[in-house]
């Protein structure tokens, strides 16, 4: 009886320890699932000039994105991680590098209600309302906060998303040259070959191996599957004054995938402006998409010009739905006719 007793003694605190560290787990898990009545799960939706960041992820030591609104969140909540307290952790729906724009982007929170609740101070709102009117004036000017809300049953900004689309601005005329835009355009000194640019763009979309064009992440891969990609100019008008109206004459580049590889968006845009400046042919770039190998004139072109511009999600009662499928696809890894593995990173 004595063992017995002893044996069921170092079961049970085995027991104990077991749930201590799967509840201590649960809670800092990147992705945990809201659960109802004491975490609430907040959607932001946002806008940023990348110029002056490291991009979107938090790095220690360097400005990013998320650490500033992930820094701002905590000032309105009152959380001290020096006192205990779990820090805010955002989850994005697509990762952008150092220098590049956004003007959508989404991101969620898992926030425990008596956290939330901090937000109202002398506030006649409820807890989300008030975040929504005090985080615009907390967090830097460079980013702007345009929306906050509470995210819907199933929400994830990451593996909700149905597709993202990113634009490249190109100023390649001097008449179309405007300091105003400077940070958020490539600047060139001759005009492009439309015709050549849009070849090459036409033959972009589908599922493809874009090795030529991208890095993939460790243990994944360089196909995804493109679904739209086009040039346009921008057509060219005048103020009152006679003078160009901002943005006029701007070359844009477009495309629409679910998700993007590594420096992909970057590195398309780099190689076809080889051939839109003579440098290579609409052949050339047509053996890069067959046969995947990097070259110099297939790495990233300057972030400058580039912005996330939209991510597009399902009606609300299909987004568990679409999470549930994108997470099975990156455990799994689809794959495709020829036998290859895919993944869906999301970084551009």
């Amino acid at each position: 009886m004595h063992i017995d007793g002893r044996v069921n003694a170092e079961v049970d605190a085995g027991v104990g320890v077991v749930f201590g560290v799967v509840f201590f787990v649960t809670c800092i898990l990147k992705d945990v699932e809201a659960t109802q009545g004491n975490i609430t799960r907040i959607r932001i939706d946002c806008a940023y000039d990348g110029t002056d960041f490291h991009g979107w992820a938090r790095q220690p030591g360097l400005r990013t994105v998320q650490g500033e609104i992930e820094s701002a969140l905590s000032k309105v909540f009152h959380i001290r991680p020096l006192n205990g307290d779990v820090p805010v952790h955002l989850t994005v729906a697509g990762r952008t590098d150092a220098g590049v724009h956004a003007r959508e982007q989404v991101c969620h929170a898992d926030i425990p209600d008596e956290e939330l609740e901090r937000a109202i101070g002398h506030l006649p709102f409820d807890a989300i309302t008030s975040l929504g009117h005090r985080l615009p004036f907390v967090v830097p000017a460079d980013i702007v906060i345009r929306r906050v809300s509470a995210a819907p049953d199933g929400f994830d900004a990451r593996f909700s998303a149905l597709e993202r689309t990113y634009t490249y601005r190109i100023c390649d005329s001097a008449e179309s040259d405007d300091p105003l835009i400077r940070r958020f355009v490539l600047r060139l000194t001759h005009p492009l070959n439309m015709q050549a640019l849009t070849a090459c763009a036409q033959l972009i979309p589908g599922l493809k191996d874009f090795g030529s064009f991208a890095t993939p992440n460790p243990g994944g891969t360089t196909i995804r599957e493109v679904h739209h990609a086009f040039w346009h100019r921008t057509p060219v008008q005048t103020d009152q004054f006679g003078q160009r109206t901002v943005g006029s004459g701007l070359l844009t580049f477009t495309i629409v995938a679910d998700a993007f590889a590594h420096n992909m968006v970057r590195s398309l845009v780099k190689a076809q402006v080889a051939v839109g400046e003579g440098k290579k042919t609409v052949d050339w770039f047509a053996d890069k998409l067959a046969h995947p190998r990097r070259e110099g004139l297939t790495g990233p072109i300057d972030a400058c010009g580039l912005c996330m511009e939209h991510i597009a999600y399902p009606p609300d009662d299909q987004l568990a739905a679409r999470a549930s499928a994108v997470r099975a696809k990156r455990s799994a890894s689809e794959i495709d006719q020829n036998g290859s593995t895919r993944d869906s990173d999301h970084a551009s």
